[in-house]
């Protein structure tokens, strides 16, 4: 099993923070995030980064039973 951590708007859509999934794939375990939390975490998803472990991988990443799934929406702010 994967773990995910949720930042930000992503975190909201869901209503947690961590969650964890089966899947071989990040791709997998991002689907079975969507079916769970629904259209608007979906919607928040198409504009996040993913991170296992600490490094951006593209969605065909192999994922091991200890590996963690970071989804990072946007994020925009600061001083002007």
């Amino acid at each position: 099993m994967a773990k995910m951590r949720l930042f930000a708007s992503a975190r909201e859509a869901a209503g947690t923070g961590s969650d964890v999934f089966e899947g071989a794939t990040v791709a997998d375990v991002l689907s079975a995030a969507e079916q769970r939390y629904g259209p608007e975490f979906s919607d928040v998803l198409s504009t996040c980064r993913v991170w296992v472990n600490g490094d951006d991988v593209g969605l065909d990443t192999a994922l091991g039973p200890n590996d963690e799934v970071a989804v990072l929406p946007p994020v925009s702010g600061g001083c002007t």
